[in-house]
């Protein structure tokens, strides 16, 4: 969540954000994108150009470092398991600190934003969007009026703990395409209760809405670094848990490869940058980071709980750096403009 606030921040200040055709997320990344997505709605921020740095920051950034602030999921889990669904707590828990009631519709138009889950009734992506949400082999339901919290705490479902997230949904809602064959899964339950969890199940990178439609992708992942461990646990439960971690590095690792297939061939253009790189990577770097820091950044864990300021900000300033150093060193433009620490006091040289 927070690392991401740190590229968005170094994106717009070089005029790539604004001009962003779609925004896809998964995980926590999708808590930043939502409200990014609200923000720029409610300001009428542009669809090219430069955001204001000081509005960027005081109504986007300081409100992520806000919920940054409160656990989450410790909460949600002891009232979700007492009165109703852990990911309806969670969903409750969102809207209470960012989206104050915000429902799909809240979306801007422009930048298209889409927030990714996996259904885990089909094993497919569920999308959430503006203008709609579906998962192909179920059906899509036009201009949804869903909660923006709900759809964030599917999107960031980690399982097992925090997911599923069941949707209420009514069959008469669903819009069938003229000309198109009836999906294979519309009927219930997968029309009524999908039951979905968090969409890095299914692409850990958000990309599969992008790559379709857009030759130029830029990728932010702020995903955990797969750790080595000299000796795994053989018990039934802990092995099956270190082999799903494997399975996620492995698929992980294949996206990313295909990603970079596409820009060495010339299929794309773009560039990557990642929570887990070595600065030492880059062949260009404005802002020089120690890699013993970012590494510690690295192996945060990826949990909704209370984190200090400082940290706050050196996981701001990691995600901003870094996507300087991708931008620079494989996405080269004329003329962009110097790189500073969003937060120099937590500077990472």
């Amino acid at each position: 969540m927070l690392y991401h606030v740190g590229a968005l921040w170094r994106l717009n200040e070089v005029g790539l954000l604004a001009s962003a055709a779609r925004i896809s997320s998964v995980s926590g990344g999708s808590i930043t994108a939502a409200w990014l997505a609200t923000v720029w709605a409610a300001r009428g921020w542009p669809s090219h150009g430069v955001i204001p740095a000081g509005d960027f920051e005081t109504t986007f950034a300081q409100n992520i470092c806000r919920v940054a602030d409160h656990t989450i999921d410790v909460p949600s889990v002891l009232f979700g398991c007492l009165a109703r669904a852990i990911g309806e707590e969670v969903a409750e828990r969102y809207d209470r600190l960012l989206f104050n009631g915000a429902t799909l519709q809240d979306l801007p138009d422009n930048p298209r934003f889409v927030i990714n889950a996996s259904n885990l009734q089909t094993g497919r992506l569920w999308r959430f969007s503006k203008p709609y949400m579906e998962d192909y082999t179920v059906g899509r339901i036009e201009n949804p009026t869903l909660r923006l919290a709900t759809a964030v705490a599917a999107s960031s479902a980690f399982p097992p703990i925090l997911s599923p997230v069941r949707l209420s949904l009514k069959e008469s809602e669903y819009h069938l395409r003229p000309g198109f064959p009836k999906p294979v899964n519309h009927h219930p339950p997968f029309t009524t209760s999908p039951v979905l969890a968090d969409g890095g199940v299914y692409d850990n990178l958000g990309i599969e809405p992008v790559f379709k439609r857009y030759t130029t992708v830029l990728v932010s992942d702020g995903g955990a670094a797969f750790k080595t461990i000299p000796r795994p646990h053989t018990s039934w439960p802990l092995q099956a848990y270190r082999v799903l971690h494997c399975i996620d590095s492995q698929v992980r690792a294949q996206r990313v490869r295909h990603l970079m297939d596409g820009f060495v061939s010339g299929e794309r253009h773009g560039c990557y940058w990642g929570i887990a790189t070595d600065p030492g990577r880059y062949a260009n770097s404005p802002l020089p980071c120690d890699p013993r820091k970012t590494a510690k950044l690295a192996a945060v864990k990826t949990r909704l709980r209370s984190m200090p300021r400082d940290l706050q900000k050196r996981l701001i300033n990691w995600g901003y750096a870094s996507c300087a150093a991708s931008l620079e060193s494989n996405f080269p433009q004329p003329g962009r403009p110097g790189a500073s620490w969003p937060y120099p006091d937590q500077a990472l040289d």
